[in-house]
Parts: C-alpha cells; structure tokens; sequence
C-alpha cells in the first residue's frame, strides 16, 4: 500500500547515477588492464566513483526501508531515483565524504536523506530505518573483500587488488563509524526511539555536531591508532592484508608519487 503512492518515475534511477557507475566501470576496467598511463589517476577515479556509488546506495537503503515502513513521501523528493544531488544535504552526503577519504583514508557517510518520521509507527521500524545504512556498507564490504577471502585474486593486477583493498577499507570504517552511538549518526538512530523523550530533548542539540566530532577525535593520535588497529583486524580476518589497503591508499593519492613498495609498473 505504502508503494502505491509513490509514482513510478519516482523510482526510476537516475542518469547521474548511471553515468557514475559508468565511470566505476570504465575505471575499473582501466585499472585492471593497466590501459591507463598512470595507475594511480585511474586508481583515483575508480575508488572515487565506486566510494560515490556506494554511497548513493546507503542513502537509498535509509529511503527504501522508510518507504515501506509508512513514510510515502520518500519518493516525491527523489530519494529512490539514487541521485546524490536530490539528498538534502549534498555537501555532508558526498562532498564532505570524499574529502575524508582524500584526508585521511577514512569513509563516513553523513545524513542526507530527510524522513518523515511522524509517519511510522513503531520504534523497531525506526532503529530499522538507520540501520538499513551501515548495513548497506557492511553488505559492500562483503562484495568488495570476498576475492581476498574466497582466494579469487590469483593472476589479478596489483593496482585493482590494491583499488579493491582500499575500497573495502573505506567501507568497513563508514559501517563501523556510522554504526557509533554519536547523535547525527545512523547508531544513534537505532537506539533514539528506545530513549526517554526527556533524553532525546537534551540530546537533540548536539546532532548536527556528532559528524565533525567523531571526524575532530579520530585526529587524536591515540584514538587514531586504536581505531585503525580493528579496522586492520578485521579486513586481516577477511583476508585483505594491511599492506593492500596501505598501496591502495597511497595509489589512490597519486599526486604525492608513487612509492616504491608499492610498485605495479613494470
């Protein structure tokens, strides 16, 4: 009943979104067959759109499961057509990501997508709603880092497997990072509609800050340390090795040269 509503033009994906997959793909391709003459460019690009999908598809999860839990104006506001420019804050959504990346070879998705929660009933559907985001990313982290465990690499071009392990990287910090109980992010969704509404009054001022506060910690050197410490354990557990993901970061920055350790040219 709730999709009835929703026109079906409002479904329909957009061209943006096609034309950044399309450049994943073209990138992808150029990465793998080494067709460009600068690894790393092509690492860039590819890393870059394939981040930029990803998160297109985070966001699409949040108005998807919103949609069918009740709130049918999901689709009047162009949330199902996976066009970043349609997000209610583009500049959290996708600019600022990008820039984390580049920054620190960190991913964190912000909020983007604005829900009407006034009509959904029921508090499992709401911690559902933030959740359907970081489980987005978990469920890409999976894609991306299941030729390292299902031992699929053999034969592969380094600077792909080094792209891909970077990739996985950037995912496994966006589902940990977001999954933070900090106001302003997707954890702190899921646990909102089980607080008191006094708490959630003191609370609600500070969500507009949670995303540069959780940004301004993992500065803090020690804080940094420990926290890059799980990530390497766990993408060591799914076979993704902390060489991998340090030369796809490095490629991915190929401004700064390329570093020998991290050779893929002949």
């Amino acid at each position: 009943m709730t999709t009835a509503t929703t026109r079906h033009g409002d479904r329909r994906i957009s061209p943006v979104f096609l034309g950044i997959l399309a450049v994943t793909a073209v990138t992808g391709w150029a990465t793998w067959t080494g067709f460009a003459e600068q690894p790393g460019v092509a690492v860039f690009l590819f890393v870059t759109s394939a981040w930029i999908v990803s998160l297109c598809l985070h966001e699409y999860a949040h108005a998807r499961t919103a949609l069918h839990s009740g709130d049918i104006s999901i689709g009047a506001k162009g949330y199902l057509t996976l066009n970043p420019a349609k997000y209610t804050h583009a500049l959290l959504s996708v600019v600022l990501p990008v820039l984390f990346v580049i920054m620190g070879g960190i991913g964190l998705p912000g909020g983007a997508v604005f829900i009407e929660r006034h009509r959904i009933r029921g508090r499992r559907r709401h911690s559902l709603i933030s959740a359907a985001g970081p489980l987005t990313n978990v469920l890409f982290a999976l894609v991306c880092t299941a030729p390292f465990w299902l031992g699929a690499l053999d034969g592969v071009p380094l600077a792909f497997r080094f792209a891909l392990a970077f990739l996985a990287l950037l995912q496994v910090t966006a589902a940990i990072l977001n999954s933070l109980p900090v106001p302003g992010l997707d954890g702190y969704g899921v646990l909102e509609p089980w607080l008191s509404r006094s708490l959630r009054s003191q609370v609600e001022p500070f969500a507009p800050f949670g995303l540069l506060f959780v940004f301004a910690l993992l500065w803090v050197p020690a804080v940094n340390g420990v926290f890059f410490d799980v990530i390497d354990s766990i993408l060591s557990a799914l076979g993704v090795h902390e060489l991998e993901t340090y030369c796809g970061l490095e490629l991915f920055r190929f401004w700064q040269g390329e570093h020998e350790l991290c050779s893929v040219t002949a």
